[in-house]
């Protein structure tokens, strides 16, 4: 009888190691997937911040040369301001028409005038130019004799 209690005992161990490992084995499994998964997570942020940092580089360095462009830029504006009031001064500018053109201009003027008051002299006494001085009677209210051609 010891033996056949010892043969069961036996088997029921047997049967509950085998239970138990598999049970054990599987939470041994899920955490080796877990632990492999933070570990890819884990390499995927190292990666990622590398990336970030070659990003911030590549635009801090873009954003050096934008600023020397533009100093550049403003150092040429600078010279060329300085140049163009070097080579105009401000006393003596530069009149639009040449002096013979403001002389020929003034003496235009002056014509013109001389004709407007002496045009407005003849225009009072003589009547306007679209008035004749020998009426046809077309516009009269004289009946006017009708010719018929046979």
């Amino acid at each position: 009888m010891d033996i056949v209690i010892g043969l069961i005992v036996f088997i029921a161990g047997t049967f509950a190691g085998f239970f138990a490992n598999r049970f054990l084995s599987a939470s041994n499994q899920e955490q080796q997937k877990l632990a492999e998964q933070a570990s890819e997570s884990e390499a995927a942020l190292v990666q990622y911040k590398l990336d970030v940092a070659e990003h911030l580089d590549s635009s801090t360095r873009l954003l050096e040369q934008m600023n020397s462009t533009c100093k550049t830029a403003m150092s040429q504006m600078e010279q060329s301001t300085k140049l163009l009031q070097q080579a105009t001064p401000a006393n003596d500018a530069m009149p639009f028409f040449s002096k013979e053109t403001q002389e020929q201009l003034a003496q235009t003027v002056n014509l013109r005038h001389d004709k407007r008051k002496s045009n407005h002299q003849e225009a009072v006494t003589e009547p306007p130019l679209d008035y004749s001085g020998n009426p046809s009677g077309l516009f009269d209210d004289s009946k006017q004799s009708v010719t018929t051609a046979k």
